[in-house]
């Protein structure tokens, strides 16, 4: 049987996306048509190859930088190449970025598996459906079992900087937990100090919170769970980071602090979730030459952070093109030291 098709000439003599979309819809049509009538064989104007053209999804969620797609079971993340700094997604894109957060977590999920399990499946695109075979999200894509994420942003330091810092200028304290007297600027701290905050909505900005309060909020989520998880939690992110730590410093990189997010698989176990241990979510400072008493040169998107801060309210939230590469070029170089491998 042959099928005349009246739009075929339109749509192919057009370079764009309506002929896909148009050839999809087709196959889909034809396909449904032939089952009903129990033909097993279509002779149709599409290759071979297109008539078996993979479905067009769209993710049902997107984040600052990821986009997540529901895979039925599963869901796949990807990790784009936009950036964020401040709460807010900036006009630029930064070249091989969602790559590096992609690889740099599964290297870390893989290392610390002994500690908690992660919610990664696979990051070959050859065990995702079709769509996720295509150029674009080779290599910045993430097949991960779903969870039901806790409202918390487990954030742990490992030295005195950033916000902690002017906190502790003026308090003595951060997140309500008091410190040592004559801390300096990036100083280490006698052991990791724990300092969850909520999660923000994209363009509001997260806030920091204390233990207790970490405990009223996730008890309202999880009634007469909120002790028991905000306890795990806190443990989990302190073995975590100083694991990583560790191992991070023996490479030559001092993690100065970081966030973790965990969420809860089907039985109701704690599994850590999101991203791990990127240049995106840690403050990676190079260990020679590290000395306190200052800010301190980084690999992250520090870097980015500090342009805009010094060019507060004349930047239009675009940076400049060679604080972009500068940025990539940072973010290359901790991916190469931590794993030592060069990115594919």
């Amino acid at each position: 049987m042959e099928i005349k098709d009246p739009f075929w000439g339109l749509f192919s003599s057009v370079n764009n996306k309506y002929l896909t979309i148009y050839k999809e819809w087709c196959r889909v049509k034809v396909s449904k048509e032939f089952h009903r009538i129990g033909c097993n064989s279509v002779h149709y104007p599409i290759r071979k190859e297109e008539v078996f053209m993979m479905k067009e999804l769209k993710p049902i969620k997107e984040g600052k930088v990821r986009e997540i797609y529901d895979n039925g079971d599963s869901l796949i993340m990807v990790a784009t190449d936009r950036i964020s700094c401040f709460d807010v997604i900036l006009n630029n894109v930064v070249t091989k970025k969602g790559t590096v957060l992609t690889q740099m977590s599964k290297f870390w999920f893989d290392l610390t598996e002994d500690i908690l399990p992660n919610h990664m499946i696979s990051v070959d695109v050859k065990d995702m459906p079709e769509f996720f075979q295509q150029e674009k999200f080779d290599g910045n894509s993430m097949m991960c079992r779903k969870l039901e994420m806790l409202p918390i942003e487990c954030i742990v330091r490992g030295y005195i900087t950033g916000s902690g810092w002017a906190s502790y200028q003026k308090t003595g304290k951060v997140c309500g937990i008091e410190l040592p007297e004559g801390l300096k600027e990036s100083d280490k701290l006698p052991e990791p100090i724990y300092t969850p905050s909520t999660k923000a909505e994209i363009g509001d900005h997260d806030e920091n919170i204390s233990y207790e309060q970490s405990i009223a909020h996730l008890e309202k989520y999880f009634p007469g769970k909120g002790a028991e998880y905000a306890e795990k939690l806190r443990d989990y992110t302190i073995a975590l980071y100083k694991k990583c730590a560790d191992y991070a410093l023996s490479k030559g990189i001092i993690i100065a602090d970081t966030k973790f997010e965990f969420g809860l698989d089907e039985n109701g176990n704690i599994v850590i979730g999101d991203e791990m241990l990127t240049p995106d979510s840690s403050r990676f400072w190079p260990a020679d030459g590290y000395e306190p008493g200052h800010g301190q040169p980084s690999f992250d998107k520090q870097f980015a952070r500090d342009w805009l801060k010094a060019n507060d309210g004349n930047h239009d939230w675009t940076l400049p093109q060679e604080i972009v590469d500068k940025t990539i070029e940072k973010y290359l170089q901790a991916y190469e030291m931590l794993t030592g491998k060069p990115l594919a």
